[in-house]
């Protein structure tokens, strides 16, 4: 192993500066002529049509793919070849990842769950730090989480809130993928707030506009192909300010419909 190869292992994963994304091939085997790289603090979004290869972007990164996926993709890291002795030292620590559909099987409450989960990755855990897990958590979701709450009886929001709040103080990952956490009904722009401000490189897959205009970047995504990357116009924040509007307006709606009253 070389010398920068054991430097970024020594210092991981405060030393993880970047990550590049090599084309490889489409559906057609038609090659990707792009190069794509992401920085500490980073928040980008994966747009394309449904089946035209979002998720296989994602588990390209999250597998430190190197030319032996389905699509021929190679990842670097800080600019750096990696070899497989440093893929299998960096496997299932350089992404945390939360997919489209999950479900907790263990019966524990979620006080319990998050001091298990600091405890499994040596992570000194206090009443304090799981005070803020869950006020993190609850300033994603629309119905509150609290710490004698069953995770097993958690609504789809609630756990992926939790998992959200979970990366953003448990895990040390510096990549975080996230499968179109729109699904899940919690607030969009504070999930890229609290990860950006952990300083993880954030990918986002997404159809939802409000999320997909909120990051600076976009990576177009077309028949299993990187087509292009967008970067945000000023005219787009203007439109994304009223798209928001929009938004607070329809969640007042969703809130009246919800506690039984006329709208109106």
């Amino acid at each position: 192993m070389d010398k920068n190869s054991e430097n970024l292992l020594q210092g991981f994963p405060e030393a993880v500066e970047s990550f590049t994304v090599y084309g490889g091939f489409d559906k057609d085997r038609k090659p990707e002529i792009i190069e794509v790289t992401l920085h500490k603090g980073d928040c980008a979004c994966v747009c394309g049509k449904t089946g035209s290869g979002k998720t296989r972007l994602l588990e390209d990164i999250e597998y430190l793919a190197s030319g032996d996926s389905p699509s021929g993709r190679k990842i670097r890291i800080n600019g750096l070849e990696l070899t497989e002795e440093l893929r299998l030292e960096l496997e299932n620590r350089f992404c945390a990842c939360l997919s489209q559909s999950m479900n907790f099987v263990m019966e524990l409450s979620c006080r319990d769950f998050i001091f298990q989960h600091a405890g499994s990755r040596g992570i000194p855990c206090t009443e304090e730090l799981m005070e803020k897990i869950l006020a993190c958590a609850n300033s994603l979701a629309g119905e509150p989480l609290h710490p004698e709450d069953m995770i097993t009886a958690l609504s789809g929001g609630q756990s992926r809130a939790l998992m959200i709040a979970d990366i953003a103080f448990l895990s040390a990952a510096p990549a975080v993928l996230i499968d179109e956490p729109e699904n899940a009904g919690i607030d969009k722009d504070a999930i890229i707030r609290i990860l950006a401000e952990k300083g993880k490189i954030v990918l986002i897959s997404t159809h939802d506009p409000i999320l997909a205009l909120s990051c600076e970047k976009r990576i177009f995504i077309e028949n299993g192909g990187i087509r292009g990357i967008v970067t945000r116009t000023a005219t787009e924040e203007e439109l994304l300010k009223e798209l928001r509007a929009q938004e607070e307006r329809m969640k007042e709606i969703r809130n009246q419909i919800r506690g039984g009253k006329n709208i109106g």
